[in-house]
């Protein structure tokens, strides 16, 4: 039996928790920092640097680290547990810059003929203008680091595409804002897939589809995501085969040749057009809210295959999903994603787990003085599975219903590109 401690806050280390917890290889979950939902499968507690962290995985025979979020990844948190001795899921620093750096991931991809869109990468303003000229639009124009999903502009015309690149080189999104890539508009279906990696190949661990935009019928402003659903029916066993052959294994390849081997998820954002699929971006953690739905169908040993990737074999671990389909439903405070009030009492939330099938994850939420309050932007995702996505998502609004929270909000049309498919 083997000890884990998740690095993380939100609804997908709930959900990763949650589903270690099952594991038959595990001890005990700990989870840092941990919110007031994760503290029911999981022993919360607060380490603040990777100081910390190296040493309560010491005091406590921690056996695997699974880092939730992108930043600490970026940072190196990675290397300096691996640099102890301590197993981690998660990319190198280096590695992490598929995710860290969009220049650094088109250049990949343009080296090692990778499907992406065409585009430019440029350190100067004066030189990303140079570039517009002439050029079609709408156009893509994306902060070359973190920023938190914030950092995409579509620009529909030319005095957009202005407004954005100088909003960015003077500082919009502070250092990520220093380079900027520029890439072509596609039109098509965007669907996530995800595959682990242990340096030498990977393995496919399911595929769904987000919803971005804070209103029904994908209308509003852009947010860190307000529901997915898995399986994603527009990813074809077919298309699901030349993402893997012409996408994810080329990149694998293509770190371990470049002397930074990948070892983690690849969390592929794609676009299925006409000409088929192209990476419109990688993310190097799992995705928030989609892996509330992939947690809720994976249906093998979770410490197994993580500890995979770390140490390698990851072609003799089993990995296999529930038939059925699972949604979940991202319940947010009103305002998000602009300004929103933490502190609002939520109610209802065990009647909600009471149906069967159904599963709440928390993200943005506290226990204090014995009652659970909203502590953030995107609060609970509310995740259920069904013979298919339509009764997936039936189960998902009756557990909606049970929750008692006035001041959240949520979308109502969660899985609607897969219903009748």
């Amino acid at each position: 039996m083997n000890n884990v401690l998740v690095i993380g806050s939100g609804g997908r280390e709930h959900a990763i928790c949650w589903r270690l917890k099952q594991s038959s290889s595990v001890n005990i979950v700990f989870c840092s920092p941990g919110n007031g939902g994760i503290a029911d499968v999981a022993t919360c507690i607060n380490l603040r640097t990777p100081q910390d962290i190296i040493r309560f995985c010491k005091e406590q025979a921690i056996a695997l680290v699974v880092i939730g979020p992108e930043q600490p990844l970026v940072d190196g948190l990675s290397d300096m547990l691996a640099a102890q001795g301590i197993a981690v899921f998660g990319p190198s620093k280096q590695a992490a810059q598929l995710e860290g750096s969009k220049g650094f991931m088109k250049a990949i991809c343009a080296k090692y003929h990778i499907p992406t869109a065409a585009y430019g990468f440029f350190t100067s303003l004066s030189k990303a203008r140079v570039f517009l000229k002439d050029k079609a639009y709408p156009l893509v124009i994306k902060a070359d680091g973190l920023a938190a999903g914030k950092g995409v502009v579509i620009a529909a015309t030319p005095k957009e595409a202005e407004e954005a690149l100088s909003d960015m080189f003077a500082g919009r999104f502070g250092d990520s804002g220093k380079a900027v890539v520029i890439e072509e508009f596609l039109q098509g279906e965007e669907v996530s897939y995800f595959a682990l990696c242990d340096g030498e190949t990977a393995v496919e661990f399911g595929y769904a589809q987000d919803h971005k935009r804070v209103g029904d019928g994908d209308q509003g402003p852009n947010t860190g995501g307000m529901g997915a659903y898995s399986p994603a029916p527009v990813l074809t066993p077919p298309m699901r085969e030349i993402v893997m052959q012409t996408i994810i294994l080329p990149t694998v390849r293509a770190m371990k040749k470049e002397g930074i081997p990948f070892k983690g998820v690849l969390f592929a954002g794609l676009m299925l057009t006409d000409d088929g699929p192209i990476l419109l971006e990688y993310n190097v953690r799992f995705g928030d809210p989609e892996t509330q739905a992939l947690m809720a169908r994976f249906d093998a040993d979770l410490y197994k295959a993580l500890l995979a990737c770390s140490k390698g074999g990851l072609d003799k671990v089993k990995i296999s999903f529930r038939k059925e389909a699972a949604i979940c439903i991202v319940m947010a405070a009103h305002g998000y994603p602009g300004d929103y009030k933490k502190g609002s009492h939520i109610r209802g939330v065990d009647k909600a787990n009471e149906i069967n099938d159904v599963m709440v994850f928390h993200a943005g939420t506290e226990i204090r003085g014995g009652k659970l309050l909203a502590n953030g932007g995107r609060v609970l995702g509310v995740t259920a599975i069904g013979t298919t996505i339509a009764q997936a998502q039936a189960r998902g609004y009756k557990a909606v219903g049970l929750i008692d929270w006035p001041e959240g909000f949520c979308r109502r049309d969660i899985g609607w590109r897969a219903i009748g498919i």
